[in-house]
């Protein structure tokens, strides 16, 4: 590893003890109904992507493994269906054994679902429970959820992704039964915490975010009677700071892509800077939380984000790519050492320029897994032990 002054800091701290110690510090994790700030700042501290942990019985002991190891609190988008739809009631059956297991290890970890921006014509194959209407005041039908009337009525974002596959317009009833339904599946099976993707793509139509306000609350009112402690933890990337109605925020967390600046002298390279594009640093937006306390800025994750790919990777082509790579494929295309160095990079960048924002480290997403190369993961990426030594420093500072 490129720090070497990290090992001098955490050994003289914990001497022959070891760095086990340092991460056995005692956090607070407790919560129920609500979440206080330091709580929250507690999780989000220890959060790390791993995308589909839950879809992969072959490759789970290994993944839960790395995140027992690292000592990771807020798994990020653990299931999830991008499409697909007609496959989702049999993922959930499937990846309910695997959340126990999860929770068995550590039952403080929080679990997070994603229900993205994007339906297909394939939702047209599943039945509404009874329970949705009920939620929903409607006299119950034995019927199918209906894609046609989940779509923007001017035809805006129809086919969007490819066709048969559109952002949904949160203004019509049909999407909000459908995000309602798919979240409580997610908590049913012990997810606390739900990622809603780029909620500003499904808000054309509704620009008092009052659609957006009912659906929530009621995905809200499920979890106080279903969660595990009576509480979803509710996110979605906002490029504008996010949501917030008569002081009231919409959401528990903000989160959004790092937004990473090529360092056009030192190819390949990127840094972090304020102000750059989109980017969150110093814009999340405050309020009152769905918990009741108040803040200047809310707190936020960044992550290093997938997206389309350019068939450029390598070169300099702007925008929001990084080197013509989308920012979790640029990562994984770096040397280990530079991997190593760019995380905590990163890691120091954002508590300096801005304490209200959480790096979430990157576990697993793509074809990156920041396990350590062994028989049992023989793709690993080499990061885990990184991703560890961190977050002990963090401890002890």
């Amino acid at each position: 590893m490129c720090r070497t002054r990290v090992f001098l800091v955490v050994l003289l701290l914990v001497g022959f003890v070891g760095i086990s110690t340092v991460l056995a510090a005692k956090r607070d994790y407790r919560f129920d109904g609500k979440i206080s700030r330091e709580v929250l700042e507690n999780y989000l501290s220890r959060s790390n992507t791993m995308l589909g942990l839950l879809h992969d019985p072959k490759a789970f002991d290994e993944n839960l493994r790395m995140v027992k190891n690292i000592g990771a609190k807020y798994l990020g988008r653990v299931i999830y269906r991008w499409g697909g739809e007609a496959e989702l009631e049999e993922l959930v059956r499937q990846a309910k054994p695997l959340a126990a297991k999860v929770h068995q290890a550590d039952a403080e970890i929080i679990m997070q679902a994603a229900v993205f921006e994007i339906v297909t014509e394939q939702v047209s194959q599943v039945a509404i429970p009874e329970r949705i209407f009920q939620v929903f005041d409607l006299p119950p039908q034995q019927r199918n959820f209906r894609y046609k009337d989940m779509l923007y009525l001017n035809g805006d974002r129809v086919d969007h992704w490819y066709k048969g596959a559109s952002v949904p317009d949160m203004s019509q009833l049909e999407t909000r039964m459908w995000f309602v339904y798919a979240a409580g599946l997610y908590i049913d099976i012990g997810c606390e915490a739900i990622h809603f993707g780029q909620v500003e793509i499904m808000d054309d139509a509704d620009p008092g975010h009052k659609h957006w306000q009912d659906m929530m609350e009621k995905v809200r009112h499920y979890a106080r009677k279903y969660a595990r402690r009576h509480l979803v933890i509710c996110d979605a990337h906002v490029p504008g700071g996010g949501f917030v109605n008569d002081g009231k925020l919409m959401f528990d967390v903000h989160s959004f892509p790092l937004r990473i600046e090529e360092v056009v002298k030192k190819p390949h390279q990127g840094i972090l800077k304020m102000g750059y594009l989109d980017s969150l640093f110093g814009r999340s937006k405050g309020g009152i939380t769905p918990s009741g306390w108040k803040c200047q800025h809310l707190p936020f994750i960044v992550e290093l984000d997938n997206f389309e790919p350019t068939g450029r990777e390598g070169q300099n082509v702007g925008r929001h790519w990084i080197w013509g790579w989308d920012e979790i494929s640029w990562f994984a295309a770096q040397s280990c050492e530079y991997r190593d160095c760019w995380l905590w990079y990163a890691w120091e960048w954002i508590r300096r320029h801005d304490p209200n924002g959480f790096l979430q480290m990157p576990g697993m997403r793509g074809k990156y897994q920041a396990n350590t190369k062994s028989q049992a993961c023989p793709n690993g990426f080499g990061q885990e032990e990184t991703i560890k030594l961190i977050w002990a420093e963090d401890n002890v500072q």
